[in-house]
């Protein structure tokens, strides 16, 4: 019941963030066509406005619009011409997909580590010089990592493409550029959730009963030390999936980052609005999944 509650939440929930997005787009300064359209064009501009809706009451927008996305239909890009939102998404969600799954494996695999060995060596020059790399991680956004990973392992070391997408060895790149920083936020969470663990009652029990350190450290503590990472996890994935159109114009990647940003530019409302209720959906998807994991991974959460 609880499950069926939250996925019965979600439509009210995208109704309200549907009309906000359409609202506030309509209030924001500048319209779809002024830069691609002379101010002596008036008639052109009417005729457009006619045709794309736009000549009606917001109002009266919205209710069309909303009746064509619950038959499936999102609606004509206003930039990209005879192209639907639809069909945008599909083209460069795959890539954005993959993406963004490879940094949050490269987050998983390389954050969780680090900080369960910081943990492990607190207050040594290991966890001083775990924090400080993951520190730096955090710090330098992937728009400077991004261009230092092309220059020394692309055309100074040739080991990697420079851009592109399409082989496994055009994505090592892109996927270290966006999935560093997250490496950072996981070790770090992973780090404090371990060493509170390690302090808890349960663990000085277990090592008063005489029983194995790595059965300690593995089957009671790392998974409650985890569970942080857990919760991070469904925003941090949602990010990665839709939020790495800084890594995809550094590489030349086509994914839906760079329609976000372009989108976003030339007022395309429908394109818009289409990528914000799909960030959405991926963000409530995956914040349930996290609740489902929490279930799994601590006996003590119960979903009523």
């Amino acid at each position: 019941m609880y499950f069926l509650r939250r996925i019965l939440f979600f439509v009210p929930l995208l109704l309200v963030i549907s009309m906000l997005s359409f609202g506030l787009l309509r209030l924001a300064p500048g319209g779809p066509f002024d830069r691609d359209r002379a101010p002596a064009s008036a008639e052109i501009e009417r005729q457009l406005r006619a045709r794309y809706h736009l000549d009606e009451p917001v109002p009266v927008q919205y209710v069309r619009w909303l009746g064509d996305a619950l038959r499936g239909d999102l609606g004509l890009s206003l930039k990209y011409r005879n192209h639907s939102v639809a069909d945008i998404i599909l083209q460069g969600l795959p890539v954005s997909l993959a993406l963004g799954l490879l940094g949050f494996g490269f987050a998983i695999g390389v954050g969780v580590p680090v900080g369960f060995f910081t943990a492990m060596r607190r207050g040594g020059w290991a966890d001083w010089g775990g924090s400080f790399l993951v520190l730096v991680g955090i710090c330098v956004p992937g728009f400077v990592v991004g261009p230092l990973l092309v220059m020394v392992f692309a055309l100074e070391l040739r080991w990697f493409p420079a851009a592109l997408w399409g082989s496994p060895m055009q994505a090592v790149l892109p996927m270290v550029a966006l999935g560093l920083y997250f490496a950072g936020r996981v070790a770090r969470l992973m780090r404090e959730g371990m060493a509170q663990t390690l302090r808890s009652e349960f663990i000085r029990t277990a090592r008063a009963k005489g029983l194995g350190e790595p059965a300690i450290l593995m089957r009671h503590a790392f998974r409650l030390a985890v569970m942080p990472v857990v919760s991070y996890s469904g925003p941090m994935l949602a990010d990665l999936l839709t939020g790495s159109f800084v890594v995809e114009s550094i590489f030349q990647i086509p994914g839906i980052g760079v329609f976000i940003v372009d989108s976003s530019r030339s007022r395309d409302y429908p394109l818009v609005i289409g990528l914000v209720l799909l960030y959405a959906v991926l963000l409530l998807v995956l914040n349930l999944a996290v609740d489902l994991a929490y279930g799994l991974l601590d006996p003590r959460v119960e979903h009523e």
